[in-house]
């Protein structure tokens, strides 16, 4: 069988979704000797990344030099030009969550969250229209034409049949996972780390792009309580590239701002943390909750969805409207971070970018199957 997968969103470096893209796409690779593989990419700047990601891979790669507005415009909104004139014959397609082309082949998609529809006003400074009603057209056609749609959590499952009305037997639970070099560090290399972007002394760790879903705020005024309680002194480390409606750094002594991290740099600077500290009001997933696990870091995050799910029982669970209730979290897994850390590592090993190949593979394998 001959298997289409857009890969256009490697490009968005330190991003979930290419994150997710990556993974899938070598474990796939990796797992499966009997189906064939054809790579798509688009991007006009970022061409070289699409490249540099298809090199070497046992699958062949078809890549362009187009916009991905011009696509929006194609697929999503005149919904024309299938994706086999580019890509040849598939028996299925699996698009991105950005673009939604139309084909002949059985069609499967991953709807990663439902951002653009809960927090719409926060996608840029005309309110996020753009890309809310990009995602409603993408959507109109997924709901019309896909198969079946995979989601990363059962918390966004419940969010896909709530906001989008796509009936529960088209949905498949499919979650992500920590890659294998986020493990416990030694600590010749956490110091090396901390050296290099001149950490200081103990320190908790947020991580993750600045936008105002991830609470920064929040973590902020948690963290200015926090400081001011008794303690051995600690800074607040944010690591993270700047995203919409953030323009600014809150000016908080003792908050050092890193900007992006390279992911090779990650696993130190979460085995050197005192505490990860991640309340965020919503995610599709939360890929570093499992990531600073996988590195023995204690967790504070949100009692709520699929954080809250994908946590288990190996982290503090805070309410993350309450600042104060937050400290207190940070309190409390670093009283008891010996205990966190053992469960957070048994925890993460739960998952493995394996068993989601393997699970994305069964996918494709009962969409074809399907009359």
């Amino acid at each position: 069988m001959r298997i289409g997968i857009d890969v256009s969103q490697i490009v968005y470096q330190g991003s979930g979704i290419a994150t997710y893209t990556q993974k899938l796409v070598e474990n796939l690779l990796q797992l499966d000797q009997k189906n064939d593989y054809v790579l798509f990419g688009s991007s006009l700047r970022q061409r070289q990344k699409l490249k540099d990601f298809v090199q070497g891979k046992r699958a062949m790669a078809k890549l362009y030099p187009w916009p991905t507005l011009f696509l929006e415009k194609l697929w999503n909104n005149l919904h024309v030009y299938p994706i086999e004139k580019l890509i040849g014959e598939v028996a299925v397609f699996h698009s991105s969550d950005w673009l939604q082309p139309p084909a002949q082949a059985k069609k499967v998609t991953t709807v990663h969250d439902v951002i653009p529809f809960k927090y719409p006003a926060s996608f840029s400074p005309r309110g996020g229209h753009d890309i809310v009603a990009n995602q409603q057209r993408r959507l109109a056609w997924v709901k019309k034409e896909v198969a079946l749609v995979m989601v990363d959590s059962q918390a966004t499952k419940d969010d896909v049949l709530e906001i989008l009305g796509i009936p529960a037997q088209k949905i498949r639970v499919v979650r992500l996972a920590a890659d294998a070099s986020f493990r416990p560090q030694p600590t010749a290399k956490i110091e090396q780390i901390k050296e290099q972007y001149g950490i200081k002394g103990d320190y908790l760790l947020n991580v993750g792009a600045r936008e105002p879903r991830k609470n920064l705020a929040g973590v902020m005024e948690a963290f200015k309580l926090f400081s001011r309680t008794p303690r051995r002194r600690v800074s607040l480390v944010i690591a993270g590239k700047q995203a919409w409606g953030e323009n600014h750094e809150y000016r908080v002594p003792g908050i050092k701002y890193l900007g992006y991290v390279p992911s090779e740099d990650l696993p130190a600077l979460y085995s050197g943390a005192a505490c990860f500290v991640y309340p965020s009001f919503y995610e599709g997933f939360g890929l570093p909750v499992l990531e600073a696990m996988a590195c023995g870091c204690p967790v504070v995050t949100t009692d709520r969805g699929s954080l809250a799910e994908i946590a288990g029982g190996a982290a503090v669970l805070v309410d993350p409207e309450k600042p104060a209730v937050i400290a207190a979290g940070i309190n409390q897994a670093i009283q008891g971070q010996d205990k966190l850390r053992r469960q957070g590592i048994v925890q993460a090993k739960k998952f493995s970018w394996q068993k989601t190949a393997q699970a994305v593979r069964q996918v494709y394998e009962e969409v074809a199957g399907a009359h």
